[in-house]
């Protein structure tokens, strides 16, 4: 069974690109924190690259960025292909099936929001 469930914070916002076809990709870095302390008592994170496809990858773009945390759900992929220099190199990613965001861009000032309905109280239909 190849199954993945993880919880994390974007390093970055995400990076959009389409193939050739036009189908939306979108690649980011989440960091994991882990469950333990280390030496020093603090907690370390692993860096796990994920990869989205199809609108959820667009939505993902437009609805979360760098420090967002969201939950993941999904399946490792590895690959490998052949660098500009000749080299063969590995890829192991996971390959998201559901994101769930779990918190949002949040604004700096939450009266920008806001927009003030311009209407004399006869006006409104309730």
């Amino acid at each position: 069974m190849n199954s993945v469930q993880l919880i994390g914070r974007l390093v970055k916002d995400i990076e959009m690109r389409y193939t050739e076809s036009g189908k939306a990709v979108g690649s980011f870095r989440l960091a994991v924190n882990r469950n333990f302390k280390n030496k020093n008592g603090e907690y370390d994170a692993d860096f796990i690259n994920i990869v989205a496809w199809g609108p959820q990858a667009e939505n993902a773009a437009k609805y979360i960025g760098k420090g967002s945390q969201v939950g993941i759900t999904g399946k490792i992929k590895t690959r490998s292909y052949e660098s500009k220099d000749g080299n063969r190199r590995f890829v192991v990613e996971v390959e998201a099936d559901n994101i769930t965001f779990l918190d949002s861009k949040k604004s700096k000032n939450k009266e920008e929001d806001f927009t003030p309905l311009d209407a004399d109280e006869d006006d409104l239909p309730f």
